[in-house]
């Protein structure tokens, strides 16, 4: 896995667990709510892992579906997934996305300005 990877997955699975937390804090103080789209939206980024364990150390979203169900999805997704990377089996279909994204890629950026 590039370090770049690992660096986002970190940063997600941290700021997913975070926002768990204060959704927590503001569930029992009664304040302003942060939405499920939101919570489910940074599991999907790469968080879920962060997102399940913080319900589960602090009891949230542990029983309302389909949040909880859609979680676990994710988590399990995502478990496969890096086991898939870290195997090495998924390094032939990145290849060849590279292979038909590169070319696209800098098509894409051909259209924006130079920084220099």
């Amino acid at each position: 896995m590039t370090p770049y990877v690992l660096y986002w997955l970190i940063a997600a699975n941290l700021i997913a667990f975070i926002l768990m937390l204060v959704d927590k804090r503001r569930a029992e103080t009664g304040a302003w709510r942060i939405p499920e789209a939101t919570l489910l939206r940074w599991a999907m980024l790469g968080g879920a892992i962060g997102t399940f364990t913080a319900s589960r150390l602090i009891r949230h979203k542990t029983r309302k579906q389909p949040f909880a169900g859609t979680m676990h999805f994710l988590v399990g997704a995502e478990i496969i997934l890096l086991a898939l990377w870290g195997l090495g089996i998924l390094n032939p279909l990145i290849r060849q996305a590279h292979i038909h994204l590169d070319p696209l890629a800098a098509t894409a950026l051909a259209y924006f300005p130079s920084a220099s």
